[in-house]
């Protein structure tokens, strides 16, 4: 089965706290990457089944949006990304979110 990776990148430490919040309770998806991207903005990255961060990219786009001040700077889903995007880019399983697969 295809894993997919989403990507949220919004203005604000709250908006991508409910976004975050947001993603993993509306689909089976597991966040892998969380960090400061710049002037205030903050990204996470969450992955799965591409029918599940499907779902969960629309649910953390809309906790962005009904969060006080947040603004959605950036989204964007890989479907299914190549080995060597994942083994460069910090966005594969770790032992710290490994149990929550």
């Amino acid at each position: 089965m295809p894993v997919a990776v989403g990507m949220i990148q919004s203005l604000g430490f709250p908006s991508i706290l409910a976004a975050a919040d947001a993603s993993v309770k509306a689909a089976r998806v597991t966040l892998v990457y969380f960090d400061k991207a710049e002037s205030g903005q903050f990204a996470i990255a969450f992955r799965g089944p591409v029918s599940e961060v499907k779902a969960a990219m629309e649910a953390g786009l809309a906790a962005v949006e009904n969060t006080f001040g947040g603004q959605i700077m950036s989204h964007y889903i890989v479907p299914n990304p190549p080995e060597n995007i994942v083994a460069v880019l910090p966005i594969d399983y770790t032992e710290t979110s490994e149990p929550f697969r």
